[in-house]
């Protein structure tokens, strides 16, 4: 990766993408969980409802994150934004543990009241405590927009 165009995605580039992939999950998800559990399901109080929530909920949304991460070093929002997760150290793709304790680290970071995912915003790397804890940043190339400010 040609290091010289590439910068940190910041942290507001990163809730973009966040917000995008939260969209389509939802937009997967939600018609799934709703034709087994019924309209109840939006209601319901319970983390998990049963043994399909927990699968259509939890299992896939974080094999499928990972394995974006593996495949294509990015989920959608993040290629949407043309952003890529690489090794902090190399700038090559993640390696499967890197993957699995980048989102295990998610849970970490947002514990204490999100604050591991808010540190992105105040880090020179960009990095948030998921990034931290799987020696991971997540860098996009510079320019990445439409076309380059060009003035006569």
């Amino acid at each position: 990766m040609e290091t010289q165009h590439l910068e940190y995605a910041g942290f507001w580039a990163r809730t973009g993408a966040g917000l995008i992939d939260g969209f389509l999950l939802l937009l997967i998800t939600m018609p799934v969980l709703i034709s087994i559990y019924g309209w109840e399901y939006l209601e319901a109080e319970d983390l998990v409802m049963g043994p399909a929530d927990f699968l259509i909920s939890w299992v896939l949304p974080a094999l499928a994150t990972v394995l974006f991460w593996l495949y294509k070093n990015a989920t959608p929002g993040k290629m949407a934004i043309k952003a890529q997760v690489v090794d902090a150290q190399t700038g090559h793709s993640i390696s499967v543990g890197q993957a699995m304790l980048r989102y295990l680290g998610y849970f970490l970071a947002i514990l204490p009241l999100g604050l591991g995912i808010f540190w992105v915003a105040f880090d020179s790397r960009k990095q948030g405590w998921h990034d931290k804890i799987a020696g991971t940043v997540v860098v996009k190339r510079t320019n990445t927009g439409p076309e380059p400010v060009r003035f006569h």
